[in-house]
């Protein structure tokens, strides 16, 4: 999936999907943004995994001292600076998630929304574990997955996706369980709450889990 969102998905088609976003889903994506914006403190320095165009970076750069995007997308990294040039508390980093090239312990936040545990497509231990690595004793690491209960929505939101080209057409006999599957080898899995609390154990970390506004399922760490 990683190359997927690299080289198919990314930059203006990847813009192109959230601006398809019916009600439902809107809803779901600004819930995900007030849920993180609600665990920032005021100067706090954050890092945001797969940051994409941009679009997160946007709403929460207001209330950080300081907001890193990585992504393994140069030209989604590329849109994303000609729409945050104005902000000179944002930096934008061509980066591997799961090969973070930071200092230890020097955030406050680090962030993976939007089920990005999934889209990212390297090992969810090593993601959760690189993520814990640049964080700051005491301070948080948030990743966030659908919750259950928001499927339907999810998989219209794939299906008006799939009819406008930006992702391959929906393989409707093998889709379901909470995985989206298209014809063009994109697959879009979910972390439910057992597999997040196991993969907390795995890092030696207690893992806070919450469904906010019945479409996302967080799951907290802290460091």
């Amino acid at each position: 999936m990683e190359s997927y969102y690299a080289d198919k998905l990314s930059a203006e088609r990847l813009r192109r999907c959230y601006e398809l976003a019916p009600p439902p889903v809107e809803r779901y994506l600004a819930a995900e943004i007030d849920h993180v914006r609600r665990g920032m403190t005021p100067g706090s320095r954050v890092l945001e995994l797969g940051c994409g165009y941009g679009r997160v970076l946007r709403e929460l750069a207001p209330r950080a001292a300081e907001i890193v995007g990585i992504d393994i997308s140069l030209s989604s990294l590329t849109l994303a600076h000609a729409e945050l040039a104005h902000r000179d508390n944002v930096r934008l980093v061509l980066m591997d998630a799961a090969n973070l090239a930071f200092r230890p312990q020097i955030f406050d936040l680090v962030c993976c929304v939007q089920n990005g545990i999934s889209a990212l497509g390297v090992v969810r231990r090593r993601l959760l574990a690189a993520a814990l690595a640049v964080t700051r004793p005491g301070g948080q690491v948030l990743f966030s997955s659908y919750a259950a209960e928001f499927w339907e929505e999810r998989l219209n939101w794939f299906r008006i996706q799939a009819a406008h080209g930006l992702v391959g057409e929906i393989d409707e006999a093998a889709t379901g369980d909470g995985v989206i599957v298209c014809r063009d080898g994109f697959r879009a899995a979910t972390v439910g709450p057992e597999e997040f609390a196991a993969l907390a154990a795995d890092v030696e970390r207690r893992a806070e889990i919450e469904v906010v506004a019945g479409s996302s399922l967080f799951c907290r760490l802290i460091a």
